[in-house]
């Protein structure tokens, strides 16, 4: 499916970047997976792991010149780093929302612009934000991470139109919860009563991902830009 394209992921070590990473290279991928911490296994054939910090600019610009002098180009991004500290506005630490804001909306800001750059000229390519439905439920406690996600749809929306004459795609998918890293610094109980408001109550599994990356990454979708899908009926 995705023979001789490079794709790129970031947030790449563990969770739904690692789920991508398998995904794409099971399907054929050359994969650059992009993590603030440097992989603990030995790379797979067609991984090329590199440790960068998203949110650092000149870190980011480093790491697009090695891909420039190895891969020449990038076919699809995929902008999944981000972290989370889910905590009451009145005691959130100013440096776990700069955190945040840093990794979530500036990280996909700076790898969304570099990796255009290495789109540029090619027949196609593809960038896909991933989001939360913490952006439409807005659940207390999530303020400064949901912000930043709704930030990176607008983000998205913008580009898109920025990016269209070069047959670059900007579109957003906004996962429901899924067994990770991640969804274990909440409280189940939160998280359990969340799902159980949704239009279609469960959690998310990986097909229910892959299935909206595969068709905004396809070649095929070459008139989808500037989109929004939600799982599990959030809107």
């Amino acid at each position: 499916m995705y023979q001789g394209n490079v794709v790129l992921i970031t947030g790449a070590r563990r969770g739904v970047g690692r789920m991508l990473v398998d995904h794409f290279l099971q399907h054929g991928a050359q994969v650059i997976g992009l993590s603030r911490t440097a992989e603990d296994a030995p790379a797979s054939p067609g991984y090329h792991p590199m440790q960068v910090d998203v949110g650092d600019a000149e870190a980011v610009t480093r790491a697009f010149g090695e891909i420039r002098r190895t891969f020449g180009h990038v076919d699809v991004l995929i902008n999944n780093a981000a972290v989370l500290t889910s905590q009451y506005a009145l005691i959130m630490p100013p440096a776990a929302a700069q955190a945040m804001l840093q990794t979530n909306l500036m990280g996909a800001f700076l790898v969304s612009r570099e990796a255009a750059k290495l789109m540029r000229g090619r027949p196609w390519g593809r960038i896909i934000h991933i989001s939360s439905m913490a952006v439409c439920l807005e659940p207390a406690g999530d303020s400064m991470y949901a912000a930043t996600k709704a930030a990176v749809t607008t983000l998205s929306h913008v580009m898109a139109k920025e990016f269209a004459a070069m047959h670059i795609t900007c579109n957003t998918l906004g996962i429901t919860a899924i067994d990770t890293d991640m969804l274990q610094q909440l409280p189940r109980q939160k998280v359990d009563a969340v799902i159980a408001g949704l239009p279609l109550p469960r959690y998310a599994t990986a097909d229910d991902i892959l299935n909206v990356v595969d068709f905004f990454a396809s070649a095929r979708s070459s008139y989808i830009t500037g989109q929004t899908v939600y799982l599990g009926g959030v809107h």
